[in-house]
């Protein structure tokens, strides 16, 4: 086939897609984004699309059993954003004991410091992300998920409403996008990913293009750049490849429930317009109760060349976080 060819097979391809993005049941994709589709107390989000019905639909995807890892350790030397932490002592070895005059019985205790919520593979709340707002008064806010305003739901013990104890249990149907394997190898920082190259890895993944992505579902993008989590821990968060914000329209017409990267941000950084700062952030959270989770490790599920799994993640409740580390995985 020649070049011209299936470039024109590909624009086809995505105007399919697009038409299907406004069709009455999908989420509005204009200005007025709250209140949201699930009502103006909502704090759920996406989570709203996941029932009993995903999780027997999503069992029948299990075929060995075999469980994968989708996340990275946490330890010392893993690649942190700027001002976040992390640290892990023992205090004393044992922390405690002996007890009883027989047993003799000791503990170890452990004492963690970190941002608990936003530091190597994390899921994001709802009300991580959202977008000042200037009134005419010259008063400023920032809106978050289905029109809340931080002012009324920050506290400095925690979020009010919208914390990830709100997330739901996550065990639902998952598909991976293998744009490095599109690539021939891991992008380098600033690449944008598009929906033409959400659609090459459908075709290319021999997915159904009319099929593919189903309410509920889980999206996971491949982009290379996990790859380099622990050797280039120092420069990590430079930069990456990610999603540009037509992608993630794209993604978001199709209602999934997560939408995860090998990434620290899911958004393409540095950011193709300098004033649109995580514009896929404040898409899929802030519009859409999108959850997103970041820093995944999706080497060793690319290695098995299943594009459909059970994805299986339970948030921590810890009430009033912005997000949640913990180990996802993918059941196959």
């Amino acid at each position: 086939m020649s070049c011209a060819a299936e470039s024109l097979r590909f624009r086809r391809s995505l105007q399919r897609e697009r038409d299907r993005m406004s069709d009455a049941d999908n989420p509005a994709l204009g200005q007025a984004w709250f209140p949201s589709r699930w009502g103006a107390e909502d704090e759920i989000g996406a989570g709203n699309l996941l029932g009993p019905h995903t999780v027997l639909e999503a069992a029948r995807l299990i075929r060995s059993g075999e469980t994968v890892s989708l996340g990275f350790p946490y330890r010392v030397g893993m690649p942190l954003s700027p001002g976040r932490t992390f640290g892990l002592k023992m205090p004393g070895g044992p922390t405690g004991g002996p007890e009883g005059a027989v047993s003799r019985t000791v503990w170890n205790d452990d004492f963690v410091c970190t941002e608990i919520g936003q530091i190597g593979t994390h899921m994001d709340a709802l009300g991580h992300l959202g977008h000042q707002v200037t009134y005419p008064c010259g008063h400023c806010d920032t809106l978050v998920y289905n029109g809340n305003k931080l002012s009324e739901i920050w506290s400095p013990y925690g979020l009010k409403k919208l914390g990830i104890e709100k997330a739901p249990i996550f065990f639902t149907r998952g598909v991976l996008l293998d744009v490095q394997a599109l690539f021939g190898e891991p992008l380098a920082n600033g690449v944008e990913i598009t929906p033409e190259h959400l659609l090459q890895c459908i075709d290319r993944q021999g997915l159904d293009h009319n099929d593919w992505l189903r309410p509920g579902d889980v999206v996971l993008i491949r982009t290379g750049h996990g790859s380099r989590f622990f050797s280039e821990a120092a420069n990590w968060y430079d930069g990456e490849p990610g999603l540009g914000l037509a992608a993630a329209e794209f993604l978001s017409a199709l209602q999934p429930v997560v939408v995860g990267a090998d990434n620290f941000a899911i958004d393409v950084v540095p950011p193709v317009d300098p004033d649109m700062v995580l514009p896929c952030h404040q898409h899929l959270i802030m519009r859409h109760g999108i959850y997103l989770h970041e820093g995944m490790n999706l080497d060793a599920l690319a290695e098995t060349g299943r594009s459909e799994f059970v994805y299986a993640f339970a948030p921590l409740r810890i009430e009033g976080a912005t997000g949640s580390p913990g180990m996802p995985f993918a059941i196959l």
